[in-house]
């Protein structure tokens, strides 16, 4: 059916909805569709609402992320934009209310599959995804690495990193990096700098995840660690309009 949305498909997403909520834990969705069956009618179109009811209810009380593996059509794409994090793959994975032929024959404009909802047009114009795999692999990598800083609901603490329960202590002494920092930002105000380098220098590994790295790359925002413990960052990017704030 072209992972199409019938009511038994739809019946399944919601009981798993449903348990994660219960017994608060993520929710990971692997999308690819063609929206709505057709052969089932209006029933369909409940089952999405049904859907949408639980992303609304789970927000803010378990994190939810969709991977987009391939091209997603009409229904399809409204669960992944109301969700924390939408991960997509280069050149494989595309987000559209509708396809290029309905465009050409409405608009009677031609528009490529990339062009209108694309992985790099949702990262870099719309900024309706957050990360951009290089492969699925990549993706899931990603998704991975950002469940290592995220709680599991809101009432469980982000998994931190004791290490003094690995046999190792924290390292006081002054390192290169650290004098670095000194000299990294200059005295000049019209000068630019770097702004990664400074996160990276100030987290425990120089370890950075960022979350929409093509979008707005005037600001810095993702996650690291210090002393083990999970912290987001939000830094302004010199070396982009001057760090300056747009809208």
């Amino acid at each position: 059916f072209g992972g199409s949305l019938g009511e038994v498909y739809g019946e399944k997403i919601t009981k798993v909805m449903d348990l994660a909520i219960k017994t608060g834990c993520p929710i990971i969705g692997i999308n690819e569709g063609a929206g709505a069956r057709i052969q089932e009618g209006v029933v369909s179109l409940g089952l999405y609402g049904e859907i949408f009811r639980r992303n609304v209810h789970a927000s803010g009380v378990i994190p939810q992320i969709s991977l987009i593996m391939g091209n997603c059509a009409g229904g399809h794409v409204y669960s992944p934009a109301v969700t924390d994090f939408t991960i997509m793959v280069d050149q494989t994975s595309g987000m559209f209310i509708t396809g290029p032929d309905v465009i050409k024959t409405v608009t009677g404009e031609d528009v490529t599959m990339e062009e209108l909802g694309g992985a790099r047009t949702h990262n870099t114009r719309s900024g309706n995804a957050h990360y951009m795999g290089a492969d699925e692999a990549d993706a899931i990598d990603y998704v991975k690495a950002l469940l290592s800083y995220l709680p599991q609901n809101n009432l469980d603490e982000p998994p931190s990193y004791d290490a003094a329960d690995h046999g190792q202590s924290a390292d006081l002494e002054v390192s290169d990096l650290d004098r670095s920092l000194d000299a990294l930002i200059p005295d000049s105000p019209n000068q630019p700098y770097d702004m990664h380098t400074v996160v990276e220098a100030v987290l425990d590994d120089s370890e950075f995840l960022e979350v929409q790295p093509l979008f707005a790359p005037n600001i810095i925002v993702g996650f690291g660690r210090v002393e083990g413990r999970p912290v987001g960052v939000v830094a302004n990017q010199p070396m982009q309009f001057a760090g300056c704030l747009d809208i």
